[in-house]
């Protein structure tokens, strides 16, 4: 969130408008920072030069929406409730537009995570998958892998060398996947969770050679990835206010 306060020296009114400002940050529960521009200053931008003193603008925008004109050297008026004209803007009217600005920006927020955390939980299925394909022990299962590869153009390929190499790649992109969540959520449950499972899985299939071993490492391997995503969805950005040239009151 960018808060901007732009005054002219001369204005009588720039007291009474920050000290209003101040207040309606604190009942928002938002840092008492902002950016101040001289109307007058050089550096100025054309755009805040535009706007009569005393003028609040969040993330860019006028507290009360009013566009900038081009003659507005002079001091700005504020229509209060009831009607009447005031040199200062009510502290409602700008709490309300902070508020207007944190739900904006925290709806923005949860658009930009929800597709990425469901990807990684999408990671885990490569892995599910290469757990699930059995092996070439049961002469039972041949014409059926073999009618399915030929349909592919592939013939009869016997994958059994490589099926442990690439469910262990798998399983580690897998892990990988909740190792960065971990770094962004800061809680390692999850990637607890998943190295247990993953480990579950390979001893369940290729060691003990039991399904039931198996699937028990897969329903870890899920759950820590549902877990992983529902940490990441919950994660939110705190409300803080940078930039070059803020002042703290």
């Amino acid at each position: 969130m960018r808060v901007e306060f732009i005054t002219d020296r001369d204005c009588p009114n720039v007291p009474a408008a920050r000290s209003q400002l101040l207040r309606a940050l604190v009942r928002a529960g938002l840092p008492a920072r902002w950016q101040e521009w001289d109307r007058c200053a050089a550096d100025t931008p054309r755009t805040v030069r535009n706007y009569g003193s005393p003028t609040i603008l969040v993330n860019g925008k006028d507290i009360t929406e009013a566009a900038p004109s081009g003659g507005a050297d002079c001091c700005r008026l504020y229509r209060r409730r009831g009607g009447r004209l005031a040199g200062v803007p009510e502290v409602g009217d700008i709490a309300e537009a902070l508020r207007k600005a944190c739900k904006a920006g925290s709806e923005e927020k949860r658009a930009a995570t929800a597709r990425p955390a469901w990807r990684e939980t999408l990671v885990a299925l490569p892995a599910v998958v290469m757990a699930l394909l059995p092996k070439l022990a049961c002469p039972a299962c041949w014409p059926a892998y073999a009618g399915v590869l030929s349909a592919l153009g592939l013939g009869f390929v016997n994958y059994t060398p490589f099926l442990l190499p690439l469910t262990v790649l798998f399983l580690l992109v897998s892990v990988g996947s909740l190792f960065f969540s971990a770094r962004r959520h800061r809680r390692i449950e999850p990637l607890a969770l998943g190295i247990s499972g993953a480990t579950i899985v390979v001893v369940g299939k290729f060691v003990w050679n039991s399904d039931i071993v198996m699937f028990g490492g897969l329903a870890f391997l899920v759950c820590a990835s549902l877990w992983n995503t529902w940490l990441a969805r919950k994660t939110r950005c705190s409300v803080c206010v940078d930039g070059a040239g803020e002042k703290s009151h």
